[in-house]
């Protein structure tokens, strides 16, 4: 059944004013369109809606269980409205987040923080997850925005890279005396390594960087965690690779030290995905992590 919101727009002007001039009047229309969209909707129906008196009109027992439905309809049509507009606002909702694991304490939590400040009403919802599930669930509408390591190339989403990720190997313990030397590719290969798992972006680049001198790595320690990687480093059980804005308080403390390397270590880049019709959330976040 064809339903035209228009008519039941006349309609119920029509049901509160009982007149089909000033019902017209009130919606700056003519009389006879008045008219012509209630003919309409009474022959869509199949029923008669209106009485016509002498002076206006009276609503039939249908007309008025209709003007009943329609009047809770075009308030939830207001309610529709103005909840769209508070989203474009960002006064009410929620924001679906989607980041790797070792870059949300500290590099997404400072900018959620200021979102959170700035946006109170706005609910946060937080997704660990690599780097394919976040992409998956930012096509599947899943997820609003995703924080990832710049690995993939897909058409269907929106990349924007964010800031370059500086990494480095520390040490704590007895290998605190590496920091004295230029270690080669080899010679990291020989020590005890503190990595994160198999399968994270980090790991497979770091796999990369050592494969690239024929060199195969082989962690002593895995582990999904950078908070356990530091803490196992600080204790002396093998030599980490982290991101380094993660571990400047035991560098500047002396817990750790960082390891110089005869080859440059490789640079990460932070990117935020989004879908295509979600620029403002992008614009909001990249506002941030430029300021």
């Amino acid at each position: 059944m064809y339903i035209n919101t228009e008519w039941y727009r006349i309609f119920l002007s029509v049901s509160k004013t009982k007149n089909l001039t000033k019902a017209a009047e009130q919606l700056h229309i003519t009389q006879p369109s008045v008219s012509y969209a209630i003919k309409q909707l009474e022959q869509n129906l199949g029923v008669v809606l209106l009485t016509r008196l002498s002076k206006g009109v009276q609503l039939t027992q249908e007309g008025q269980m209709l003007a009943e439905y329609v009047e809770k309809a075009f308030h939830h049509f207001l309610a529709a409205e103005n909840s769209i507009h508070l989203l474009k606002q960002f006064k009410m909702g929620c924001v679906r987040i989607g980041s790797n694991g070792a870059i949300i304490k500290d590099i997404i939590l400072p900018v959620l923080d200021e979102f959170h400040v700035e946006y109170p009403d706005i609910r946060i919802q937080l997704l660990q997850a690599q780097t394919s599930v976040i992409v998956d669930h930012i096509k599947e509408g899943k997820l609003d925005v995703g924080f990832v390591y710049h690995t993939i190339k897909d058409s269907d989403i929106v990349i924007t890279p964010l800031k370059r990720i500086e990494n480095c190997f520390v040490a704590g313990g007895k290998f605190k005396s590496y920091a004295n030397e230029q270690l080669t590719i080899q010679q990291l290969a020989s020590l005890p390594l503190i990595l994160l798992s198999s399968g994270s972006t980090t790991r497979r680049m770091l796999d990369g960087w050592f494969a690239a001198e024929s060199q195969t790595v082989r962690a002593d320690f895995e582990l999904s965690s950078v908070d356990m990687m530091v803490e196992f480093a600080k204790r002396g059980y093998g030599i980490a690779f982290v991101m380094k804005s993660m571990v400047q308080n035991e560098l500047a403390n002396g817990e750790l030290v960082e390891l110089n390397t005869a080859q440059p270590l490789p640079m990460q880049e932070l990117c935020m995905v989004t879908s295509h019709n979600n620029s403002l959330i992008a614009n909001i976040f990249t506002k941030k992590f430029v300021d």
